[in-house]
This record gives structure tokens, sequence and C-alpha cells, in this order.
């Protein structure tokens, strides 16, 4: 007997393989989240969003989603912590997916307790229903021969500005005097951005942040300079 989320009601297609199945994401990129809403969107999945450990513990307290996608590296923690706090929940577990541009991360996420792992970016439809359907009880897959959409998605460069809008916000308050542990989590945002947006420039910029013993002064002002080249640029993305 599965120990898996029930099988939904709404019966899944080959063109809609994941019909009537809820996915929590746990994501702190806008960037990275749209992508997935529109994979989400193209294979009949319903999705919600956590940005942080705190806000998905929020969502895990009033319902229990079908598929759980987990970043490794959130805000306010390791996304392995709430991969291993989801599987001891009591009751149906949801198949739990790691995810992270950190592959050497998925080790760590399998070990965690993870059914799978989706590397950064997520953007080919055929290979995000592929990782999940992989890992989903048979019952729960649809029948017969599935289509396989040659589809990469394109989200919304808005979502782009956005997330270099809270990395610039965050390096000016670093700047101002918050806490150096800030960067480390700044680098690895900055890093999953750059990859999730094939930049290799920011990739650049997130290597000079997560430079060991810290970024020099050089450092920060090329990386905030290239923050704001990028925000004022994002329309034309």
């Amino acid at each position: 007997m599965s120990d898996t989320i029930p099988n939904p009601t709404r019966t899944p297609t080959p063109e809609r393989p994941l019909t009537g199945l809820t996915v929590l994401l746990v994501e702190d990129s806008r960037f990275a989240s749209e992508a997935v809403r529109l994979l989400c969107l193209r294979s009949g999945a319903r999705i919600r969003r956590a940005d942080c450990l705190a806000s998905a513990d929020r969502h895990l307290k009033t319902y229990r989603p079908s598929i759980a996608i987990v970043d490794m590296g959130l805000p306010d923690g390791s996304g392995g912590d709430l991969i291993a706090e989801i599987r001891g929940l009591r009751g149906p577990h949801p198949v739990i997916l790691g995810t992270s541009g950190d592959t050497a991360l998925k080790e760590a996420a399998l070990a965690a307790g993870a059914n799978g792992f989706l590397d950064k970016p997520i953007e080919s439809l055929a290979l995000f229903q592929d990782t999940i359907l992989s890992a989903l009880p048979e019952e729960m897959r649809p029948l017969g021969w599935r289509p396989l959409a040659d589809l990469v998605v394109e989200p919304d460069p808005l979502a782009l500005r956005d997330d270099l809008q809270r990395l610039s916000n965050l390096l000016h308050a670093v700047g101002a005097g918050m806490p150096l542990p800030a960067l480390p989590y700044a680098a690895h945002f900055l890093s999953s951005v750059a990859r999730s947006a094939h930049d290799a420039a920011l990739g650049d910029a997130a290597q000079r942040l997560g430079r060991r013993g810290g970024p020099s002064r050089d450092d920060m002002t090329r990386v905030t300079e290239l923050l704001d080249e990028r925000i004022a640029a994002t329309g034309a993305f």
C-alpha cells in the first residue's frame, strides 16, 4: 500500500499527466518560480508557492500537497531540513523533489529523503514531467503512450527584475551595516538566478560575492553596478 498522497479524483491524461495534483513549490526566486508555474500549467497541476521555510511550514499545516519541490538554499535555512521534516510527517507523504543550481547538493537532498532532484534551470517540460512521474506511484501515472513535448518555458522578465532588485537591496543593506552572514546567501541566490537566466556575467558576479574571505570593496562595487545595469535593462530581455 502506497504511503503517498492518494490518487486525485480528476484523471491525468497523456497530454496533462499531472492533472489533479497539487505542487507546493518552496523557492525564493520569483523567476525560477514563474518557470515552474508555467510547467505546472502545461502539465495540468495546481501550484502553491512558499518563499521560505516559515512560509512552507504554514502551508503544510493547512493542507498536504501531492508533490513538494524544495529549493536547497532558502533565506531562513536549509531545504534539506525541510525535506527531512516533510518525510517525517504523519500520514500520506507527498512526492518530494529537491532542486538547486548546485548539482553537488543532489546527494544531500536524497539523503534527507527526497524522491528525486531537479537541476536548475527548470525549464524543459519533458524533463519536468519525467522527473515527477518517475517518482510517483504507478497508480498515479497516466495510462498509455505519452507524447514528449520539446518545450522550454520562458518566464516573465519582470520576475527576473524582482529577483535582481531584491539582491540589490540586500547588498545595499550589507553595505549599510547588515551582518556579513547575509553575503553567503546572496551569493547562492545570485548564482541560482544567473543559471535560470543563462547570464554568465551574473554567474561571475556570484563567484565574486562567494569568494573565500568575502568579497573586496571593488567586488561589491562591480556586482552592485552590474545588478543596476540588469535591472535597468530588464525590459529589453
